[in-house]
């Protein structure tokens, strides 16, 4: 293989991924763009606020649960080693409410939302529902992208505060039951190290987040492929995509809120 093609052979997937983060943005752009024009579908936001926030609340809850139990315990073995123990409730408190609980919240939320919305969306396009909107004289974005979007990042801030809550209270009960802290000082040492910005920050997070998984959901929704394997490959791909995109975001707003 020459030099030339070798460069063609690698230049392909990055002018393909280039090509897609442009369309990406665009279909969020023009998102946007329908949340400020009206009309709005009050109907299909309140059932998408309560399909991602309220029915996403229990697997958002038991991975804060668990995680911060594990980090409690985690913490305590590695300050043991420098006869730092007293550390666990200030570190369990910070990386929750700054990475732990933004980062999982949107993560579990991408698995289950993000799916959800492109297997839906894949579905009435592969069933000719989305063309029977516009012959109604109805946008399919402004019906079906802008209310799921909203709702989206509007919720899963919230998710992460009550995640963020319920990780502490797990690093709470492993640290008074299992590492015999105070359970006075637990909380003392909990509130003492926890600033406003720490939380703010968070539930930022969770609200860009929140706007990731929806776009993505509806994105490949939107443009899925026809039949069954079509939607099936548009729902890997929004959960993917989505996924990628929370972790490449949470990197840039680390660095945004917390460089020196």
């Amino acid at each position: 293989m020459s030099a030339t093609a070798a460069f063609a052979a690698l230049g392909r997937p990055v002018l393909g991924a280039l090509a897609l983060l442009g369309r990406i943005a665009l279909f969020a752009a023009e998102t946007v763009s329908h949340l400020v024009r009206p009309p709005f579908y009050w109907r299909e936001f309140g059932h998408a606020l309560v399909q991602i926030g309220w029915l996403s609340l229990p697997v958002v809850g038991l991975t804060a649960l668990f995680t911060g139990g594990a980090l409690a315990l985690q913490i305590y073995a590695g300050g043991s080693r420098f006869n730092a123990e007293a550390v666990v409730p200030s570190i369990v408190a910070i990386g929750m409410v700054r990475e732990l609980g933004p980062v999982l919240g949107g993560l579990m939320v991408a698995a289950r939302v993000a799916s959800s919305i492109a297997a839906e969306i894949g579905t009435m396009k592969v069933t000719e529902q989305i063309d029977a909107l516009v012959t109604l004289s109805t946008h399919p974005m402004k019906y079906l992208t802008a209310p799921r979007v909203l709702a989206a990042t509007l919720a899963v801030p919230v998710l992460v505060g009550v995640g963020d809550a319920i990780g502490i209270m797990g690093g709470y009960m492993v640290g008074v039951t299992r590492l015999e802290f105070n359970p006075g000082t637990y909380l003392h040492n909990t509130v003492d190290f926890l600033e406003s910005w720490d939380v703010v920050s968070g539930l930022i997070k969770g609200a860009a987040f929140g706007f990731i998984v929806a776009v993505m959901g509806c994105f490949h929704g939107m443009h899925s492929g026809r039949g069954a394997q079509g939607v099936g490959r548009a729902t890997k791909s929004a959960v993917v995509s989505a996924s990628i995109l929370i972790l490449a975001a949470n990197y840039l707003l680390t660095e945004l809120f917390f460089s020196a």
